[in-house]
């Protein structure tokens, strides 16, 4: 994925995200998306960075997991900014700060250049955080898909 001549991921680095994702929840029951968003819709400029980040957590079906475990990482970059987002079941559970920590950690990858390392890192932060609170259930299912959204 390039943005103005600059090199974020390529397509062996994004499935390789997928098997990170997908790696992060088998000891949770939580389900964790991560969007690459080249740029806002010319509708969405009016939005702060969390409502986009809403937008997309609803547009994905994500307020729909069993438990309300869902989370999202929204990178928007076109503006080299992020967002991390979790539903209603997370936020009782998970301490105040755990997601900046880590989007913190992020920033620090990205200033290297290094964006594969950054998201890989908090996805599986985040796996962890989630496995504490929201570990998988005998019957737990894929409730959705591990791979990256490109927009």
């Amino acid at each position: 994925m390039e943005l103005f001549g600059k090199k974020y991921l390529n397509k062996a680095e994004l499935q390789s995200l997928s098997t990170v994702v997908a790696e992060a929840e088998r000891n949770t029951s939580g389900e964790i998306r991560v969007v690459l968003k080249q740029r806002r819709q010319w509708k969405e400029r009016k939005l702060t960075l969390q409502e986009l980040a809403l937008k997309e957590f609803h547009l994905l079906g994500m307020q729909n997991t069993r438990d309300r475990t869902g989370i999202l990482i929204l990178l928007l970059l076109s503006e080299h900014k992020f967002q991390i987002i979790a539903d209603e079941g997370i936020h009782k559970k998970v301490q105040e700060g755990t997601w900046q920590a880590i989007a913190d950690s992020m920033t620090d990858y990205f200033k290297m250049g290094n964006y594969f390392d950054g998201i890989a890192t908090a996805v599986k932060k985040v796996g962890e955080e989630l496995a504490k609170h929201f570990p998988r259930k005998s019957d737990d299912t894929n409730e959705l898909p591990n791979e990256i959204i490109e927009r």
